[in-house]
């Protein structure tokens, strides 16, 4: 029915094309890469696979495609790892089209789009880290924003590990890795796992 909803709304929009629907996470994996939409609308509640996880595993083969959150959950963590995983762009059912249109053009531009409703989950977490930072040293700041997991892979890294043997080295999936890689790269400001491992070295977090 939101589906249905969503298409009919949309149909009145000539410059937007309807590819595809689909009610699966490895579905919908499935169906990007096939099609390789400029932008796929997302709930995170999708049976297989989450839409968290969906829009991770898009992004890993098609970072160019915009990936927008259309969904009912407003969990701070929901949030946080919507954003983490790739998305560009966190709505909430129940708005108006005006809002969803605003989020597509916005994302659509290269820009980020957050709901209004749970704006303040997201200025919360960044207020909270920015005062946690500001009392430690640069290296400090950075170690305490590496999760657990990442910490144990920027280990692994400056071992010389691959990521296929990190992978195996932590019984993950090298997909996982590979999304932990971003977001340390993210987090040291870094291009590539060579900048990870040596800005790593260097603050000595390693």
């Amino acid at each position: 029915m939101v589906q249905l909803g969503i298409e009919q709304a949309l149909a009145n929009y000539p410059q937007l094309t309807i590819l595809d629907t689909i009610d699966d996470g490895y579905l919908a994996v499935e169906a990007a890469l096939q099609q390789k939409p400029d932008l796929v609308l997302m709930d995170i509640g999708l049976p297989g696979i989450d839409g968290i996880e969906t829009t991770q595993r898009i992004k890993e083969k098609l970072p160019e495609t915009k990936v927008v959150m259309l969904t009912s959950h407003t969990a701070e963590t929901e949030v946080l790892a919507a954003f983490s995983s790739g998305a560009e762009a966190y709505c909430i059912k129940g708005g108006s089209i005006d809002g969803l249109l605003s989020a597509i053009a916005t994302v659509g531009q290269g820009g980020v789009y957050l709901d209004a409703k749970i704006a303040h989950i997201a200025l919360n977490s960044f207020q909270a880290t920015a005062q946690k930072n500001a009392k430690l040293t640069p290296a400090e700041a950075i170690n305490s924003d590496l999760s657990e997991r990442e910490s144990e892979v920027l280990a692994l890294l400056v071992e010389g590990l691959s990521n296929p043997e990190i992978a195996a080295r932590l019984f993950i999936s090298p997909n996982t890795v590979k999304a932990h890689m971003r977001g340390l790269m993210t987090k040291l400001v870094a291009n590539d796992r060579v900048q990870v491992a040596v800005k790593a070295l260097r603050a000595g977090l390693v």
